[in-house]
């Protein structure tokens, strides 16, 4: 696809843009920044270059595009789709330098950050100044803006303060010929042609480098409740998430655990979180606001509906350490699942009353094709990941049957409405499915905006299509 190769020529230009330390080729570094958190992929950059300003991506890109050498931008290596991995080679360009907040504008709500920002940090800055950023993946520790903006990401606060696309305002780009554009206006409101910020929200780096990005912040909410509520059936926990939306209640976050993946997560992080043997799946809700007597009436209302269903002992976090107890068997469920089995998660999403027909639809595919899978995600949003063990599958199911049996799945989802990633992205492993959920005539005008801004397919080629 590409012809032009990296030679000294090309070392010596990408020096003198970032400097010599910034250039790396060696091979510790080239398998470092070959893989992120996608199964076990791995495809070798040529070189690995950090840039740390937007002029200096500019002076990349405008150098590339006339060389035709490929270029995939990452952010900190924690996607889950094979979006930022080099498949054509080529730079991989490391965006971690641009890692500097550079405003938090209390008056109008809003920061001005740089991608390599790490979410946490951001969270933790803004709540300094009673303001904070509410996407809040599972991976916020390490994972970046930049990143997120990539994939849209969605995470935990999604079902009440919306995803990435939600909190963005305006995004600084360097195109893949090089110009830098601002995508649109730090305001509320935004009526002035097409909507480029938005564009680019999700588009995986296939379109443009993000260098700058104006974010949304909030009043940081002054009290949470939090409650871990078991199921003696999964079914009835899929089917309680629509019925507490049903009474009114808003919650910030309403997560899925099947059993397995919550009895992985205490084994994992040695928790001693209670787990009796006839519970079968739990829902981990959070509510938040400014007044605690009415968050209290709210838990109460919310009480009186999920003990309508078959449920155990309701625990609630009653302490700071408690809380962060319960959050983080949930942040590392992805992390336990890794360390009990080969697998392959898919990110499966529906409208949130059809969860209890996806869920009983992915056990019956699971049955069919011999797979086991252990699920959970974001209940309130309809989006449920699906890991399926390799356990005993044999090399030839895993790389042959298997992907019919995910077809399958990802059939269903649009069956019911849905679609086939909800946060993860399409990137490089869900390319081979893309058909299942966009018709001919959609991926055509998709193809059609990547040549417009990218016409010589050079910015993350490989992705998505």
């Amino acid at each position: 696809m590409f012809t032009a190769q990296i030679s000294h020529v090309v070392i010596e230009k990408m020096q003198k843009i970032v400097g010599a330390a910034h250039v790396l080729a060696d091979e510790e570094n080239l398998y470092k920044y070959s893989h992120d958190e996608t199964e076990d992929l791995s495809f070798l950059p040529d070189i690995v270059v950090k840039p740390a300003t937007a002029a200096e991506v500019s002076q990349i890109m405008q150098f590339c595009s006339a060389e035709g050498i490929p270029v995939t931008a990452r952010g900190a290596g924690t996607g889950l789709s094979g979006a930022a991995l080099p498949i054509y080679k080529g730079i991989l360009l490391s965006m971690e330098r641009l890692n500097n907040i550079l405003n938090i504008d209390d008056k109008n709500f809003q920061a001005l950050v740089e991608p390599g920002v790490i979410v946490q940090v951001l969270q933790e800055a803004t709540i300094e100044k009673g303001l904070f950023y509410p996407v809040d993946p599972a991976s916020k520790g390490s994972c970046t803006i930049g990143g997120n903006i990539a994939q849209s990401a969605g995470g935990l606060r999604a079902v009440k303060y919306g995803t990435t696309r939600d909190n963005i305002l305006n995004l600084e780009v360097v195109l893949p010929t090089g110009e830098i554009i601002w995508t649109g206006a730090n305001v509320l409101k935004y009526s002035t042609g097409y909507n480029l910020t938005q564009l680019m929200v999700g588009s995986e780096g296939t379109l443009g480098i993000v260098t700058k990005a104006v974010v949304k912040l909030r009043p940081y909410p002054s009290y949470n409740l939090v409650m871990l509520v078991p199921f003696t059936t999964a079914t009835q926990a899929c089917e309680a998430v629509n019925a507490i939306f049903m009474a009114g209640i808003t919650p910030s976050c309403l997560e899925f655990m099947e059993r397995e993946a919550l009895e992985w997560a205490i084994a994992y992080t040695g928790s001693s979180i209670p787990l009796p043997a006839h519970i079968q799946a739990h829902l981990l809700i959070e509510l938040d606001g400014n007044d605690m007597e009415l968050l209290l009436k709210e838990a109460e209302q919310l009480y009186q509906v999920v003990n309508t269903y078959d449920v155990g002992d309701i625990l609630l976090g009653e302490s700071f350490q408690q809380k962060e107890e319960l959050w983080a068997l949930r942040r590392k469920i992805p992390y336990a699942v890794r360390h009990n089995s080969v697998y392959k998660e898919e990110d499966t999403v529906v409208p949130r009353a059809h969860l209890p027909q996806l869920l009983k639809g992915i056990k019956e595919i699971g049955a069919r094709y011999q797979f086991k899978s252990v699920c959970y995600g974001h209940a309130g949003d309809g989006n449920l990941h699906v890991n399926i063990i390799k356990g005993n599958m044999s090399e030839e199911e895993w790389t042959t049957k298997l992907p019919e049996g995910i077809r399958e799945i990802f059939r269903l989802c649009v069956q019911l409405g849905g679609t086939i990633s909800g946060e993860h992205g399409i990137g490089y492993v869900q390319k081979p499915y893309i058909d299942i959920a966009l018709p001919e005539v959609n991926l055509a005008i998709m193809r059609g905006i990547k040549k417009v801004f990218d016409p010589k397919g050079i910015l993350n080629p490989g992705k998505i299509f």
